[in-house]
């Protein structure tokens, strides 16, 4: 009885993560508050669930994964201060044609993330270009939340060879690689993508048919005359930084992914340094770069730490062979489990963090690891874009200064329902075809 009451609680904890974190309360105090309340429903000690499984969690996941996330940050600072981010975005815009634009914008962010540089750090870059693209087609801002988190965490974060941290933790934990499923993963971001899209037009033209038009605000900030670099000069670091990563040579990586992004980062400002406008020193910019990671780190660690202590509750093991004994396809009961981990949390790094050493146990004999890597990855973008997700929250409050009320309807469609869609396709595709590579 005592395990079922402990489930009912974790369920509970999850809803008040999602109220409050709609209601716009801070992420640490919401993350303290639910896993005191799994505590007391779990059956733990209230000052050990804090002070030994929270700290636990949140300890190891920043020693685990704080190189790749001040990587990431240092990659976005060189593309933030060069203004290559903008040179990137320019030339797919361009390319595309005025009409196309916010269209384009997924693949735009997508780009950038796929080549490594942490969506928190991207959504900042980009605010601007996004918002000056809304104005000029007159559309609702509502949707650039929505149009952000699409393409920093759905496809461009589960396709094969990105170097975001939620990959390099599932392939540090399976001893897998970063283009460990690749033939069906590269189906999966094309099915998300198109699928993405085609919401994103009907919301579109829902939007228009509704009157609702684009409305200014005195906090807006425009730049058009900033001095930028070529796009495809800009373009180059990116993607050499991406090929470079995923080289193996007699099956392994020429270059720890880690200290191959900072390299990227470093290329791009000596490319582009003539650009770096402001007068404030590179050393400082730097020092930025590390607050950043600091800060987005923290705010993931915060969440999988909630994950540790729901998993010293006594109902927590009853909760994990309940989904993994799921009748049908394994792979169906290993998305499940991977979405009910990401939801517990708060996130799709923080859940693999979670899934990948449990599941990783309890598939390994009866699942190629290649294929259990691509699709907990899938997965974990599905219930990881939940209400209080750290990235959700950052884009919507903070970056935008929108509500989730207004807002999150579009992220859900362009996000976690994309996400389930294929996930379902990537069940059926994985068991049906497992020996790809």
């Amino acid at each position: 009885m005592s395990e079922i009451i402990s489930i009912i609680v974790i369920v509970v904890a999850l809803f008040f993560l999602c109220y409050l974190m709609m209601k716009g309360a801070n992420i640490f105090v919401v993350a303290i508050g639910a896993s005191l309340l799994m505590a007391i429903g779990g059956g733990l000690n209230i000052y050990s669930a804090l002070k030994v499984s929270y700290m636990t969690g949140f300890v190891d996941f920043i020693k685990n994964n704080f190189l790749i996330f001040v990587a990431g940050a240092l990659m976005g600072k060189a593309y933030e201060i060069t203004n290559g981010a903008k040179s990137v975005a320019n030339l797919v815009i361009k390319g595309v044609g005025p009409k196309k634009a916010v269209l384009a914008l997924p693949l735009i962010i997508g780009l950038m993330t796929y080549s490594g540089v942490v969506g928190f750090v991207v959504a900042f870059a980009v605010y601007p270009i996004v918002l000056e693209v809304f104005r000029k087609a007159d559309l609702t801002r509502k949707l650039i939340p929505a149009v952000i988190i699409f393409g920093a965490c759905t496809f461009s974060g589960f396709g094969p060879g990105n170097p975001q941290p939620t990959n390099v933790v599932i392939m540090n934990a399976l001893h897998t690689s970063l283009m460990s499923g690749a033939t069906i993963g590269f189906i999966a971001l094309a099915i998300t993508l198109v699928t993405g899209e085609l919401f994103l037009n009907l919301m579109i033209k829902r939007s228009k048919r509704r009157g609702e038009h684009f409305v200014a605000r005195e906090t807006d900030i425009t730049d058009e005359d900033a001095r930028m670099p070529n796009g495809w000069l800009a373009l180059f670091p990116l993607v050499l930084t991406l090929v470079v990563i995923n080289i193996k040579i007699h099956g392994e990586n020429i270059i720890p992914v880690e200290y191959g992004l900072a390299l990227g980062a470093v290329l791009a400002y000596i490319l582009m340094r003539k650009y770096h406008s402001d007068k404030v020193s590179v050393m400082s910019h730097v020092g930025q770069a590390f607050w950043s990671a600091i800060s987005s780190i923290s705010n993931t660690s915060a969440m999988v730490a909630v994950g540790t202590v729901a998993a010293a509750t006594v109902g927590f093991p009853l909760l994990i062979q309940g989904i993994t004994s799921i009748p049908g396809p394994k792979l169906a009961s290993v998305a499940v489990a991977t979405n009910v981990l990401a939801a517990v949390a708060g996130g799709a790094t923080g859940g693999v963090g979670l899934a990948a050493p449990i599941l990783g146990k309890i598939y390994a004999s009866t699942v190629s690891l290649g294929v259990l890597h691509r699709m907990m990855l899938i997965a974990s973008f599905g219930c990881g874009l939940l209400p209080y997700n750290g990235f959700v929250v950052t884009v919507i409050n903070g970056i935008c200064k929108d509500t989730h009320k207004g807002t999150y309807g579009a992220v859900f469609l362009l996000g976690p329902l994309n996400i389930f869609i294929t996930t379902v396709v990537s069940v059926i595709l994985f068991s049906l075809f497992p020996a790809l590579p």
